[in-house]
């Protein structure tokens, strides 16, 4: 179960750098801190973390960096990263970690407002970004810190950084410092990456965060220190909750993966007891299993499907807090360790008791798939502003598709148009003004809209709908979500990401992206030569089971949400190419502006459609009323 650590006073009175001397203090010699180094791991216990957080503190304060100052940082998730991070806070500064991806203009966005001096880069890649805002009477920044030593150039290095610090470092010093340091006190800026216009600033305070800790902490129920897989950038809120934060509070064990494309590497070696994962990464995941799948052979994949109808039952009982009848226990129990547990032993699966996700809505084929396999997704629901978690499912009680029930402390109620509003004390106070005051994000009563729509069940869990501003309005004034078609459509295993549109217009198209992990191991399956993604698109039987995921999604949905036209794609959407943000959330005014051409050809000509109700008018393009 979850460790009992002794807290250093009341949850709502920690604060980061007091977690830190407790660790040192009391479990001083767990480990705390791993990275890949070569073919095997370093560590550092939750001492030699201490000391060199202390060390690299001094440091940073030589190079005149001052309580309550921004300090940006882009950097992967390596110890450098880490260490600066909880460096700072203990100095009482505020560390704001910038995505990797984010394009110069981002950059410079975000180096203006935060009014940051100082930046923390990893090598080459990120100077070539942040070298010109030197020069920009703009920008306040003034020195940047590399870590790649040999890719420093004319720039302070961070090995440089650490040598200063050891010999300035003066231990009262040091103490004092951090014990100046109180729970409202800022901890981190987060900028939200955002689906459209510029990243705005969510100032969190220590308090914020703590409770934030406690309360999830109190949600879950894990071995004593547990291993957390370290992978998501921690510039997302996730990251720096479960990466940073939650094991300060646990006293548990962080593994930092450097490269996102190597965690699979990392559960394989490492068969981890807890596991978060954005809903892309679940999906990916159910998609590498189900093309390894398609290559068994029938007998085999038959038994495979008797083990998941076991674990769905079992799981189905959980849900409504029913017993498990002894005979699906005993069942389950021998299908679990025949069947099920050798097979995700080879994806380091086995070992999972707690399985998470966030940040969007999770596909609830992708739930049911992994519920097959007796890996019940605790789904959960929050925002960057409410310092992560509002919602969350627990092995206690849970609704698989839904994304649970309210944290401790915390208040929703859904406005009439179901938009979610939320208040309580793990609630942002507002967003950084370029002055470096708040500017308030609550109404008079203290709710603060989170621009999620969803709806409340008879049992108090919540269900997501839609991102109110992404709702489609028709020209036929009916709304439409697109997230509810489009996690629809994506329940065919071909179809990997999908986009609908249909704004002001009187029927919806979508553009559908065809799995690139899938797909071949599909076509194998059935004699069709995998070649090229784009020669599988064009494949008759390809083009003939995607027209019938159309149709059969179609027919789960009511008129005005169904797809009338499609275009199927080929190259997967990712934040490099700039379709997903970097916590893979849709970026629909991008995919819309780069494939405009393609949509606007699906409505080229106009579409009658045969059920049409007579009393809403004919079914023509309104954007072509007119045109002969």
């Amino acid at each position: 179960m979850t460790m009992k650590l002794r807290l250093p006073g009341r949850p709502e009175e920690l604060t980061i750098p007091a977690l830190l001397a407790r660790n040192a203090a009391e479990h001083g010699a767990l480990p705390a801190l791993s990275w890949r180094e070569g073919d095997g791991w370093t560590t550092l216990d939750w001492t030699e973390v201490r000391r060199k957080v202390a060390v690299l503190a001094s440091g940073y304060a030589a190079l005149g960096i001052e309580r309550g100052e921004h300090v940006l940082i882009m950097m992967g998730n390596r110890p450098e990263h880490w260490l600066t991070d909880l460096a700072l806070v203990h100095l009482g500064a505020v560390p704001v970690t910038v995505y990797g991806t984010s394009a110069p203009e981002q950059i410079a966005h975000i180096a203006r407002h935060s009014r940051a001096r100082v930046a923390v880069l990893e090598g080459a890649g990120e100077l070539a970004r942040w070298e010109p805002l030197l020069a920009d009477a703009q920008v306040p920044l003034e020195r940047l810190v590399v870590a790649e030593a040999g890719e420093a150039g004319p720039h302070r290095t961070y090995g440089s950084l650490h040598a200063s610090g050891a010999r300035t470092h003066r231990p009262e010093d040091f103490e004092k410092a951090w014990r100046e340091t109180r729970p409202e006190d800022p901890l981190t800026v987060v900028y939200t990456s955002g689906t459209t216009g510029d990243p705005k600033g969510v100032r969190l305070t220590h308090r914020n965060i703590m409770l934030q800790a406690v309360r999830i902490d109190g949600r879950t129920d894990l071995p004593e220190h547990a291993e957390h897989i370290c992978y998501l950038p921690f510039a997302h809120i996730a990251e720096r909750i479960l990466g940073i934060y939650l094991p300060l509070l646990r006293a548990a064990h962080v593994r930092l993966v450097a490269d996102p494309a190597a965690v699979g590497a990392a559960v394989r070696e490492l068969h981890p007891v807890q596991f978060f994962g954005v809903p892309r990464v679940w999906e990916k995941l159910a998609a590498s299993v189900r093309a390894v799948l398609a290559q068994l052979p029938a007998a085999q994949r038959e038994s495979i499907e008797a083990a998941n109808d076991l674990a769905r039952a079992r799981a189905g009982h959980r849900e409504r807090g029913e017993r498990i009848p002894a005979a699906l226990e005993a069942s389950y129990g021998r299908a679990k360790e025949q069947v099920l547990d050798p097979l995700l032993g080879l994806a380091g699966l086995d070992r999972l008791v707690w399985t998470a996700s966030a940040t969007a809505p999770m596909p609830i084929d992708v739930v049911r798939f992994w519920a097959g396999w007796g890996i019940t997704i605790m789904d959960a629901w929050g925002l960057t502003e409410t310092s992560g978690v509002c919602t969350i499912n627990s092995p206690d009680g849970f609704r698989l598709g839904s994304v649970g029930r309210p944290i401790e402390g915390l208040e929703l109620r859904l406005a009439e148009d179901g938009e979610i509003l939320t208040r309580g004390a793990t609630v942002f106070a507002g967003y950084l003004r370029p002055d470096g005051s708040v500017e308030s994000a609550h109404d008079a009563d203290g709710w603060f809209p989170t621009g999620d729509v969803g709806r409340l069940d008879e049992d108090g869990f919540l269900w997501l709908t839609d991102r109110k501003k992404e709702l489609i309005i028709t020209s036929n004034g009916k709304n439409v979500s697109p997230a509810l078609v489009e996690n629809t459509v994506k329940e065919h295993p071909l179809i990997g990401q999908a986009l609908v549109h249909g704004d002001g217009r009187s029927y919806l198209v979508a553009l559908l992206v065809l799995d690139g992990e899938v797909a071949p191991a599909w076509a194998a399956a059935r004699g069709i030569e995998a070649g090229p993604l784009a020669g599988l698109a064009e494949h008759p039987a390809v083009r003939e089971e995607i027209a019938a995921a159309v149709a059969a999604a179609n027919a789960r949905l009511n008129r005005t949400e169904q797809i009338k036209r499609y275009r199927l794609l080929t190259e997967e959407w990712g934040p490099a190419s700039g379709e997903l943000t970097p916590s893979l959330k849709l970026r629909r005014r991008v995919v819309r502006e780069k494939y405009g051409a393609l949509i606007d050809a699906l409505y080229a000509d106009p579409y009658e459609d045969p059920h049409a109700d007579p009393y809403e008018g004919p079914h023509e393009d309104p954007h072509r009323a007119g045109e002969q």
